[in-house]
């Protein structure tokens, strides 16, 4: 009698994640640059596939179990956020979907942002997490030069080539596949910044969405065992 629940615990999991991720959305509503996260859901029977695939040995138990849903994979919204006018010249929006900024890290290492709101200490151009904003030769960048706009290198990369690190920043999977943008003037948009491209009332209506389903499986599991304890006081007085 215990059939449907391994299929309805994993789809309460599932659930769980999806307000997980959602939630981040929100939570970085008004965050510059943010793109939002989404999850996709398949079935273990995909991976028994891939298993038959390779040859490999497949468990009777998976067999019996291939209907369990399972998160398939993550992406990412890669729309361009609405840009809107600031009016400071620190400002940065990048006009195309695949562009990214360079800042170098507190271990001196290369990372990609799409969130322009800079400000200067010192005269160098930094981003939100005090990292220096770096140029097509990898150098910081003066503000004191009045051509300094120009020199913030932009560069071209795929989303699919790109892990999140948090803070808004991106790291690299393939370097030989990072293209440097030589006229960056035509992306780049000064005085202005991109914003989140979460929609905030289709990501409340997925957030709802989610928390339901978890409901209805925890109901449907609760149903579930209910039958098992009047199914187990009847043989026990048969």
């Amino acid at each position: 009698m215990t059939q449907g629940i391994h299929q309805l615990t994993a789809s309460m999991v599932n659930q769980l994640n999806r307000v997980d991720v959602i939630s981040n959305n929100l939570a970085n509503l008004n965050t510059v640059g943010f793109k939002e996260e989404h999850l996709s859901e398949g079935t273990f029977n995909r991976y028994l596939k891939q298993q038959e695939i390779k040859d490999e040995t497949i468990l009777k138990e998976s067999l019996m179990m291939d209907t369990i849903p399972k998160i398939d994979g993550s992406f990412k919204n890669e729309s361009v956020g609405a840009i809107k006018q600031t009016g400071n010249g620190l400002d940065f929006a990048l006009k195309d979907k695949n562009m990214f900024f360079k800042i170098r890290n507190e271990q001196g290492e290369t990372e990609y942002t799409r969130d322009g709101s800079f400000k200067s200490i010192d005269g160098t151009l930094i981003n939100q997490n005090g990292y220096p904003v770096l140029n097509s030769n990898n150098e910081e960048i003066s503000i004191d030069d009045p051509d300094f706009a120009a020199n913030i290198a932009v560069s071209k990369i795929d989303f699919t080539n790109v892990d999140k690190l948090g803070n808004n920043n991106y790291k690299v999977i393939d370097n030989t596949q990072v293209e440097l943008v030589a006229n960056s003037g035509e992306y780049v948009l000064q005085g202005a910044l991109e914003h989140s491209n979460v929609n905030s009332i289709r990501t409340m209506v997925g957030l709802i969405e989610a928390q339901r389903k978890f409901e209805q499986s925890q109901k449907a599991i609760n149903t579930i065992d209910e039958i098992n304890g009047t199914v187990i006081d009847s043989i026990g007085k048969s």
